[in-house]
């Protein structure tokens, strides 16, 4: 781990191509044999050292040929345009998985299963999400539009709710499930319909996530 310390609080949309639930949250195989990914994150307080984060958002666009964890995959970082320079090499260090314990985060373990990550995109993004109400809006113009929402039961055609409770896990301790759309542009091209989603309260360091 570097020596340069940091600490994130906020909010987070993960929106991919798994049938709803995502098998990989149960250390099974994805759902269509590979994993394809938007990620959008709303920082409400953060630091990188001495360089705060607050009020920025960052996002990914992520694909993998196989489960995550064997690897090659490619990623395109999206960081908030209003983000000072300072804040732009902080945020895509944290992203990259920089100053992080081995497997310590999500950042971290996506990272090293990286073949590719294309140039950074530095750009508005519009991005809004509520965890309680499994809702989420997410565009950065040209790159991606995606939104999030609760599942519909089926017969009585009122919204779903199940959750993720991860005691161990490196993303977050509880996250919301729903479902999401996202259409992506650019060296990476993604289109989901209706597939799984999820929206989490953020509370994570380079030593792992807080409980």
């Amino acid at each position: 781990m570097a020596d340069i310390e940091w600490h994130l609080k906020g909010r987070n949309f993960s929106h991919c191509n798994c049938a709803y639930g995502c098998p990989c949250q149960f250390n099974a195989l994805p759902t269509h044999g590979n994993c394809k990914a938007v990620l959008g994150i709303m920082v409400d307080e953060g630091r990188h050292g001495d360089t705060k984060l607050d009020g920025l958002n960052f996002a990914g666009v992520f694909a993998w040929p196989g489960p995550i964890h064997e690897g090659h995959g490619e990623a395109v970082p999206i960081v908030d345009e209003r983000a000072s320079p300072a804040q732009r090499e902080a945020i895509l260090r944290i992203m990259s998985g920089q100053d992080t314990e081995p497997g310590a985060t999500f950042f971290q373990v996506y990272g090293s299963m990286l073949e590719k990550v294309h140039d950074p995109v530095f750009a508005k993004i519009d991005l809004d999400i509520d965890v309680n109400a499994r809702t989420a809006r997410f565009i950065v113009q040209g790159v991606v539009e995606a939104r999030g929402e609760p599942i519909v039961n089926p017969v009585t055609k009122e919204p779903h709710r199940a959750r993720f409770d991860m005691p161990n896990g490196f993303e977050f301790t509880l996250a919301e499930v729903g479902r999401g759309w996202a259409k992506t542009m650019g060296p990476i091209k993604l289109n989901f319909v209706d597939s799984h989603a999820h929206f989490a309260m953020l509370n994570i360091t380079g030593t792992g996530v807080i409980r």
